[in-house]
């Protein structure tokens, strides 16, 4: 068996223990089936979260959640925890889309009051929010504006008309996580954002109009405002280009760093600095920016949407009831208290694809679910259903607190392009029922549903662990791409 075979500990989960051979300081802890860690050992997902356990501060154990990828020197579905006083904090470790998350929406319409309204719907909120690579928001903002946004995040968005104060207590960190810093941030990433905050930008982010099919927990629906049948709307998107700079500049300030701190790694892709070195904190300072930029973005695509909706149906936002019910952040890191052999120890948690999934009575979670857990969202492929989760106790053991962030990708985008067509995954949306738009012939073949893993055998791994339980399927009928 070589050092990089997982072996078994139990159904859904698997390990690689630290031995002279390998260089682990932790073992890696991988939860998956059989076929999902199987497609893991084609890529480079394991030797990569091999690699984060090699890390110098790392604690307990390096994770590999079921949609677990090959990443940007972590793997995508990684979770790692490092020493708050003694580790590192790792650029790579959140990622080029910094605070790349979902939020849902819910509504009162029905499928059979959707359906002869759905290309309406879907070409009005095609052309009111914007898409696409470059794509520009519908606000211009000068610095100070800007520099709000990025201190404020969805309290911005609110007190400036998008949105009510209901939507700023159903979000991860209120949607306004403390010590942002503006000045942190180089001018170019200012330049790339600035245009940007109001849209949803390209490759996997999407709208998605959603009906629930399935009720599986129905105490945790009911507190959600989620009903069997009724019409959902699905947003995700990140921080655009302006978290992508952030994450660009600092990961050349870590990579030059390494030398100053006598870090060595296994790859530089994972260039980091101490979290409390003066580049640590500044690094952290940047990204609490870029994910208040993320949490805004998000907020106002909400409005937009409720006005598309307002619109179409000739009803107003609270006639149709389109209360957010929660908004999650996959791209990440904070310091948070974890309990490591035993005692409660301040760790900085980095989720790279990974959604936080905190078990009920935890002062993070929202007043409106403390008592229940905490909300969250499993997106599938555009195809496929999506899911609602339900954080549980099991996940402090196991995972940090943490779930996965979606199907995870099975094909590279490249290859998509090569084997699908556009009018082949339109027409097979449509045979399911599903109307798309799109901005590009390649939004929608990248994107095709069998590049992604099937997102039912990732939600069974967390729900058959206890990390987050099954509460609704969403499926889609309608999507926005850029």
């Amino acid at each position: 068996m070589s050092s990089l075979t997982p072996k078994k500990v139990r159904d859904n989960e698997y390990v690689i223990n630290p031995d002279s051979s390998n260089g682990l300081k932790v073992p890696v802890k991988i939860f998956a089936d059989e076929q999902l860690l199987s497609k893991m050992l084609t890529d480079r997902t394991i030797s990569q979260a091999m690699n984060v356990a090699s890390m110098p501060g790392i604690v307990s154990h390096a994770v590999v959640l079921p949609d677990g990828h090959e990443g940007y020197g972590f793997p995508v579905g990684g979770v790692a925890a490092m020493d708050a006083n003694e580790g590192m904090i790792s650029p790579g470790g959140v990622g080029y889309d910094i605070n790349c998350g979902v939020r849902l929406i819910r509504t009162n319409l029905t499928a059979e009051t959707m359906r002869p309204k759905l290309k309406e719907l879907v070409t009005d909120l095609f052309n009111t929010i914007p898409s696409g690579v470059g794509s520009k928001g519908a606000v211009k903002l000068n610095t100070s504006q800007l520099d709000e946004v990025l201190v404020r995040g969805v309290s911005w968005a609110v007190d400036h008309g998008y949105g009510t104060k209901d939507d700023v207590n159903v979000c991860e960190e209120s949607g306004q996580i403390k010590d942002a810093d503006p000045n942190k941030v180089s001018d170019r990433a200012r330049k790339r954002g600035a245009p940007q905050l109001g849209s949803l930008g390209s490759g996997n982010h999407f709208l998605e109009i959603q009906q629930v099919s399935e009720i599986h927990d129905e105490e945790a629906a009911k507190r959600m405002g989620i009903q069997k049948g009724n019409i959902t709307v699905l947003i995700h998107c990140g921080s655009r280009g302006f978290g992508h700079q952030v994450c660009s500049d600092y990961l050349r300030i870590s990579e030059k760093a390494l030398q100053k701190y006598n870090i060595n790694l296994k790859d530089r892709e994972l260039a980091c600095v101490p979290n409390s070195s003066e580049e640590g904190e500044s690094y952290r300072k940047a990204m609490f920016a870029a994910l208040n930029f993320a949490w805004s973005n998000r907020q106002m695509i909400t409005h937009w949407t409720r006005k598309s909706f307002e619109r179409v149906f000739k009803q107003s936002e609270a006639d149709l009831d389109m209360k957010l019910v929660y908004d999650v952040a996959h791209n990440i890191a904070k310091v948070e208290k974890h309990k490591i052999d035993g005692k409660e120890r301040s760790v900085v948690v980095h989720r790279k694809g990974a959604t936080r999934a905190f078990p009920a009575n935890r002062d993070e979670i929202p007043q409106k679910y403390r008592d229940l857990g905490q909300p969250v969202f499993i997106p599938g492929s555009m195809g496929t259903a999506s899911w609602i989760l339900l954080g549980q106790p099991n996940s402090m053991d196991l995972t940090f607190g943490s779930t996965a962030h979606g199907a995870g990708r099975m094909m590279s985008r490249s290859k998509a392009r090569r084997d699908y067509t556009e009018s082949e995954v339109k027409q097979s949306l449509s045979d399911k029922g599903i109307f798309i738009k799109a901005l590009t012939r390649d939004g929608v073949v990248e994107e095709t549903p069998q590049a992604y893993k099937d997102v039912d055998a990732v939600v069974n791994v967390s729900h058959d662990l206890g990390i987050a339980t099954k509460v609704a399927k969403l499926v889609p009928i309608g999507v926005i791409k850029g």
